[in-house]
């Protein structure tokens, strides 16, 4: 079931008294959403889900200090996105590639034809190399800047743009091995 911004209040100020009944609302509103994010940052299903449980326990425990400068799915992505990020840390503590040198973006923009279907795209996405999925993901969807990822993932700036120009070159070769696969007339 969907909920009205006022309802979500509702919830959230239940969730605030830590009802159980308003927490599970919470969940079932949010829970494809968040998982979706989870998803593309772990890249597989038994990893995304065990991000989303640690990630909404994250969330009952400091929805006190949710302040409503911004949207609350908003700060639920943020706790995601962070949520995922350290489980990703504790996995594999090196998987970027570190390449200080600048790497011209020779795939600024990949040309995607709508023929594509979002879960192929996001399947993609998932088979990128977990280093540069995660880049990909936190500069294309989350719009950070190469400076925050930097400071969020501990890696220089260089090396978040090498990852991302990696990405976009393994996303467009996936892609064309996709059209050539479903015979997509460009």
């Amino acid at each position: 079931m969907l909920y009205h911004m006022k309802e979500i209040d509702t919830i959230i100020a239940g969730c605030l008294k830590e009802k159980r009944s308003s927490q599970q609302m919470l969940y079932k509103h949010f829970a494809g959403l968040m998982y979706g994010i989870c998803l593309r940052y772990t890249g597989n299903r038994a990893d995304a889900e065990d991000v989303l449980q640690d990630g909404f326990v994250k969330i009952f425990m400091n929805i006190s200090r949710f302040r409503n400068d911004g949207s609350f799915e908003g700060w639920m992505k943020r706790i995601m996105v962070n949520t995922a990020l350290g489980f990703l840390r504790q996995k594999n503590k090196n998987q970027f590639i570190s390449q200080e040198k600048e790497i011209p973006d020779l795939v600024d923009e990949i040309e995607i034809e709508p023929d594509i279907h979002a879960r192929e795209l996001m399947e993609i996405i998932r088979s990128l190399p977990e280093g540069s999925r995660m880049v990909f993901n936190l500069y294309a969807i989350e719009e950070y800047t190469h400076k925050e990822i930097g400071e969020l993932l501990g890696i220089s700036e260089g090396t978040s743009k090498s990852q991302l120009s990696r990405a976009r070159k393994l996303i467009a070769q996936h892609y064309e091995n996709y059209k050539k696969a479903n015979y997509i007339a460009v």
